[in-house]
């Protein structure tokens, strides 16, 4: 099957004239070009030319309850008749923020306007609580483009994440190794970090999830080091019941959010969540003096909008509690299992990593522990072929070099079915 993508065609060479590389992200563009949605709804979505597929992408992973879910978008239709944005403060940020700190265990709570903005105040935030300016970070992990941030971000590690990256911005970033906890130790002796942040399931280098025990080590490394912990939820925060930490077990000092914190389908969404002690740093009524504190702000920062529907989510996720996560947690669990069971009958060179809701295909040598695993021996053009199968069959996915999968409360075992027939039918052509 080979869907027809004329219109789609047609828009892309008309976006190429006014948006660089004809695309708002680099990450949405394929080759020869992407397709064009104009509607979702629960598990699907459709293109320009009627197409219709599966969606395993979900938003970047944002949307836990499906497109466009009823209690979501009834609350949005309500309010319309108030409306979404005052540059002023509202009941409902109160609201979100009430929930966010229950829902994490958090003392105090400030939004962003994105994950980038999360992970950005929780660094300057660690720095000024601890007094110290080095910060770690994983190789291969993102945590948006936040300069300080953005490197050994993708592969291979020595290059340049970005250009307009200044030494200065990142020389005092440390690069860690992942899922080894003596690697860690040897990188850090006798440094002076103000932080450590991590993602519990790491996203862009192929959904590859921490050893408990490692987490655990990272806890208590920070403490002896007097350096803060903080976790990136900006995926997991709510593909976890109360967070991937919560899940693991494992308290952070901050987390920072995104994406699903405003309520899944809407911008100007993230978050970053806390100690009081170390929130209050932000306190204008406790620290008069700007000087004497951390900037915070923005102008779409709490809107209406975002801060009801965030609360929204969490009060419906909330109210369904663990069952919802059990019930969509043992639906990944059976694709995983299926899917390592196909590689394992046809001895293909695959690897499944993963945990729940959000997993991904490696076709590799040896299984990703880390992104440097999962980079080195993977095959290229055996996954670019399967992401060309699968988006000209009606399932969609993101992106080509790694297949990355969400799922959602709205997958049903009819799309289930169609994934593992089609993955078994493509596997069958290249073996």
């Amino acid at each position: 099957m080979n869907f027809n993508k004329e219109k789609s065609k047609k828009l892309f060479e008309e976006a190429k004239k006014f948006l660089p590389g004809g695309v708002t992200y680099a990450l949405r563009y394929f080759e020869p070009y992407p397709f064009y949605v104009v509607k979702a709804k629960g598990s699907k979505i459709w293109d320009v030319d009627g197409n219709e597929y599966i969606d395993f992408w979900m938003g970047h992973g944002a949307i836990i309850t499906g497109h466009m879910h009823e209690p979501i978008i009834n609350a949005l239709k309500e309010q319309l008749n108030y409306g979404f944005h005052f540059g002023w403060c509202n009941e409902w940020e109160v609201k979100w923020a009430k929930a966010v700190c229950e829902w994490f265990s958090a003392d105090m709570v400030r939004p962003t306007n994105s994950g980038t903005e999360a992970n950005m105040y929780a660094i300057r935030l660690a720095r000024a609580y601890t007094g110290k300016s080095k910060i770690g970070k994983f190789e291969g992990g993102w945590h948006g483009g936040y300069d300080a941030l953005h490197k050994s971000v993708n592969y291979p590690y020595d290059k340049p994440a970005s250009l307009g990256l200044t030494e200065e911005c990142t020389k005092n970033t440390i690069i860690l190794p992942y899922n080894d906890l003596e690697g860690v130790y040897r990188k850090v002796k006798g440094e002076e970090l103000a932080c450590i942040i991590v993602e519990p399931v790491m996203g862009a280098a192929g959904i590859i999830p921490a050893e408990k025990e490692f987490l655990k080590g990272l806890r208590e490394l920070c403490d002896e080091k007097n350096a803060l912990l903080i976790f990136d939820e900006v995926i997991t925060g709510f593909r976890f019941f109360r967070g991937a930490q919560h899940f693991y077990d494992v308290k952070p000092d901050l987390t920072t959010l995104g994406k699903a914190v405003g309520g899944q389908y809407f911008p100007g969404a993230g978050a970053f969540c806390g100690k009081a002690e170390i929130m209050e740093k932000i306190d204008q009524i406790k620290n008069p003096n700007f000087w004497d504190r951390v900037f915070h702000g923005g102008t779409y920062t709490g809107n209406a909008l975002t801060m009801r529907m965030g609360y929204e989510l969490i009060t419906y996720l909330e109210n369904k509690g663990i069952n919802f996560y059990n019930q969509i947690d043992k639906f990944g669990e059976e694709i995983i299992s299926e899917l390592k069971n196909i590689f394992e009958e046809k001895r293909v060179k695959a690897y499944v990593t993963g945990l729940n809701s959000l997993f991904a295909i490696h076709f590799t040598n040896e299984k990703p522990t880390n992104g440097l695993t999962a980079e080195t021996t993977r095959n290229k053009d055996l996954q670019r072929k399967l992401f060309e199968f699968m988006i000209n069959n009606g399932v969609v996915y993101l992106t080509p070099s790694t297949p990355h999968f969400f799922l959602s409360s709205a997958h049903t075992n009819k799309d289930e079915e169609k994934f593992l027939s089609l993955i078994k039918e493509f596997i069958n052509k290249k073996t």
